[in-house]
């Protein structure tokens, strides 16, 4: 067992070996409440509180998925008029899937079918919308090792990690639009937006630009 691991207590040793299949953190993550304070808790938090928001539930599903052999890696999504996302993302026999805390049903798991982390995230484009419909996608990082802040205990600590947030949106991004064709867009229609929304047990979290 690595440095990092062995810092695990026995019972979220227990827990952690349970999610031995990115569905099984995603499943996990989904029985949990969603989180709509600011600050970022570490993973070891999360399992205690049993509460995340999308940023944190990338961190914990990207612990998790360390716990069983794979990096620990996420990627940022940035938005425009609305919440940017936080993935965990993985990847079998080449091809990337991920792992996502979200109080919206269309923005969690991606099986790892997809060959790019561009094609990954375009997977998302029509799916990611606010509240009023806009489709709101606008750019994306390329994956970003969660192990360099390994000195810093990022898994397990009790402080506050939201700087690891700050690097995070600091990471080169990609946009995955012109201005041309964000132009063009149309709106979500009202019924995908009302089955976005069956997940968002919390209402009034974000409140889009008419």
């Amino acid at each position: 067992m690595t440095k990092p691991q062995a810092r695990w207590t026995p019972a979220e040793r227990k827990i952690l070996a349970a999610l031995d299949a990115p569905i099984e953190v995603q499943r996990w993550l989904n029985a949990i409440a969603y989180d709509p304070e600011p600050g970022t808790a570490s993973p070891r938090r999360v399992m205690r509180e049993r509460k995340a928001n999308c940023f944190e539930g990338a961190l914990f599903a990207a612990a998790a998925l360390r716990f069983h052999g794979r990096p620990p890696l996420v990627v940022d999504m940035r938005s425009w008029n609305d919440d940017d996302h936080v993935l965990a993302v993985f990847r079998r026999d080449g091809a990337w899937g991920c792992v996502a805390k979200s109080n919206y049903t269309v923005l969690r798991f991606r099986e790892p079918v997809y060959r790019s982390i561009r094609e990954l995230m375009m997977s998302y484009f029509d799916v990611y919308f606010n509240p009023i419909g806009q489709k709101t996608l606008r750019a994306y990082s390329a994956p970003f090792d969660l192990s360099r802040f390994d000195a810093e205990s990022w898994m397990t600590t009790g402080e506050d990690v939201s700087h690891i947030g700050g690097a995070l949106d600091r990471a080169r991004h990609y946009p995955v639009l012109t201005p041309f064709q964000i132009k063009g867009l149309q709106r979500t229609d009202p019924d995908l937006v009302k089955a976005g929304l069956m997940g968002a047990k919390i209402k009034g979290l974000f409140k889009p630009k008419v």
